[in-house]
Parts: C-alpha cells; structure tokens; sequence
C-alpha cells in the first residue's frame, strides 16, 4: 500500500494539488470549492430536517424538492474537491481512522436525503406538517450524521499519524 501511497504523491496530479508544481494556489482553492459544496449540500439536507422537525410549517414540503438540484450539484462539487484533496495528500486521509468515519457518516446522510427526495418531499400528504415520528427521527439522525461529517472532516487536519509517505 505504501508503493501507492508514494506513487500518488509522485504523480503531477499531487504534486500540483500540493503546490509543488509551481502554482501554490491549488489547494486553497480546491478547499474552498470543498467548504461551498459542503455548505451548500448540508444547507439543503438541513433546511429539509428543519421544515420535517416543525420550523417553517408554513412552507410546503414538496417545494423542498426544487433544492435538491442544488445539492446535487454541491454533491458533485465535494466528490471532486475531496478526490482532488484526496490525491493530495493520500497518506493523510486513507490511514486515518477518521476519513473512513467521515465518509461512512456521509454515506448515511446521503442515503437518508435520498430516501427523503423519493418518499416526503414528493408526497403532499405531509405538506400539512403531520410527520410520523419516525420521519422526525430520521430527520434528527441525519443532522447528526451531516454534523459529524464536518466534524470528522475538520479533526483530519489534526489527527493523522502520517501526512506522506514519502
């Protein structure tokens, strides 16, 4: 593995996300993409566990659905940033325990804002504001999971053992 490791860190590709390459204003713009997808992605997942757990129950939830282009464009936005920081620094992030919390975390909170996109935010039955609990539950489950993405995201700047291998 620490062939592959050193293999990717040698690659252009790395060697530019690093700065390495004689631009060194990749990685703070790639972060920055990665914050905004980030923000923009979780402000929508939010926005809906907040209208499912009572805030603005004036709003229909079915509107809500005209969002989720937004976050699949924020989606796509982090899948490349984080791949792109993903090759900047391999070594750091796939042997480190919290990368692999972080992106199971995001797993989940992806499959539950699938699951909300099919099954409430296309059903008017629950534009009224009448949510079974265990709706609101999953609701709070997923703010959860998108809290602790972030937070795992954040300790990778500070708890790996082994920034390169090279």
């Amino acid at each position: 593995m620490e062939a592959l490791f050193i293999w990717i860190e040698n690659s252009p590709l790395s060697l530019w996300v690093r700065g390495e390459s004689g631009w060194h204003m990749a990685f703070p713009i790639i972060i920055v993409f990665h914050a905004l997808g980030m923000g923009f992605l979780v402000g929508v997942a939010l926005a809906i566990n907040g209208r499912v757990l009572g805030l603005a129950p004036g709003v229909p939830l079915t509107r809500l659905h005209a969002f989720i282009p937004v976050a699949v464009i924020a989606l796509i936005v982090n899948a490349i940033s984080g791949v792109l920081l993903l090759i900047g620094y391999p070594t750091k992030a796939l042997t480190n325990p919290v990368f692999y919390i972080k992106l199971l975390c995001i797993a989940l909170a992806l499959w539950n804002l699938r699951w909300f996109t099919k099954t409430v935010l296309t059903n008017t039955a629950y534009d009224s504001g009448n949510m079974p609990l265990s709706i609101k539950r999953l609701a709070v489950i997923s703010t959860g999971l998108w809290a602790s993405a972030i937070i795992a995201g954040r300790l990778l700047a500070y708890t790996y053992n082994h920034i390169m291998s090279i």
